[in-house]
């Protein structure tokens, strides 16, 4: 099987610091990969790097292509990434407001990303987005609402609904669930899992938190000062960890 996603040698510096050096995996389709580490471990710079928000200093970002087959995102014109961008990739950002337009609707929000690969009809757009707020467990009476009336849990789910529409193959995920309650985290979860599943999507999520990753995550990468220490299935990292340093997140976990 073709992977969906190649990271060959990626590598960001800021100056004399390191971002992310010498990140190397291979995801499949339908495959989850977690991301965790402190806060200044690189995983961040990571994702963005992988996303195209950030321009590497070295590396590949190898996507399967539906028209080309496989491509260097890095290498991809700024429009060509664009369109990668609203089609079959999504960003989840951990801040709501950070992936909506405020001012714009509930169904407005899910609407232009439709728009932006096409759909044109009225009505399909606003039926999608009728759809799609059930799909995420918003009212569809909510669909003229702008994203400013929504709690922050119903904010993360438009978000969701808005990138999901389109119907993408791989999704980067950045502390999805940070800052929000825990039985609204619970729920989100719930929800991201069941639609990772119906959908057959790829994902990278990005969390400090384990109890995401446990739930979410086929393969798990542990980052420290920029590097990769330990990767495997989630399950054996979690449950037997090899590196000191993983071996610390997990006992501080335990220790709560």
């Amino acid at each position: 099987m073709t992977p969906l996603l190649q990271v060959k040698g990626i590598e960001k510096r800021y100056g004399a610091r390191i971002g992310c050096t010498d990140v190397n995996f291979d995801l499949y389709p339908g495959e989850v990969m977690g991301i965790v580490g402190e806060s200044g471990s690189g995983k961040s710079t990571l994702l963005n790097c992988m996303a195209g928000h950030l321009e590497p200093d070295a590396g590949q970002v190898v996507f399967d292509t539906r028209a080309g087959g496989p491509m260097d995102t890095v290498t991809m014109t700024e429009p060509e990434r664009r369109m990668l961008g609203r089609t079959d990739w999504a960003f989840v950002h951990q801040h709501a407001r950070d992936g909506l337009r405020m001012s714009v609707s509930a169904g407005g929000n899910i609407g232009e990303r439709l728009m932006a690969v096409g759909d044109r009809h009225y009505g399909a757009i606003r039926d999608k987005a009728v759809d799609w707020l059930g799909r995420v467990e918003i009212d569809e009476s909510r669909v003229d609402d702008r994203p400013t009336a929504f709690s922050g849990g119903m904010q993360q789910r438009l978000q969701i609904a808005r990138n999901l529409v389109t119907g993408p193959r791989l999704v980067f995920m950045d502390e999805p669930t940070g800052g929000l309650d825990v039985s609204v985290q619970a729920r989100l979860l719930d929800l991201l899992r069941g639609l990772v599943r119906e959908m057959g999507l790829s994902a990278i999520i990005v969390t400090h938190d384990l109890a995401v990753v446990r739930l979410l995550a086929d393969r798990l990468m542990v980052m420290k000062s920029g590097h990769v220490v330990e990767a495997g299935l989630t399950d054996q990292v979690l449950d037997d960890p090899q590196h000191g340093y993983t071996q610390l997140l997990v006992s501080s976990v335990l220790q709560v």
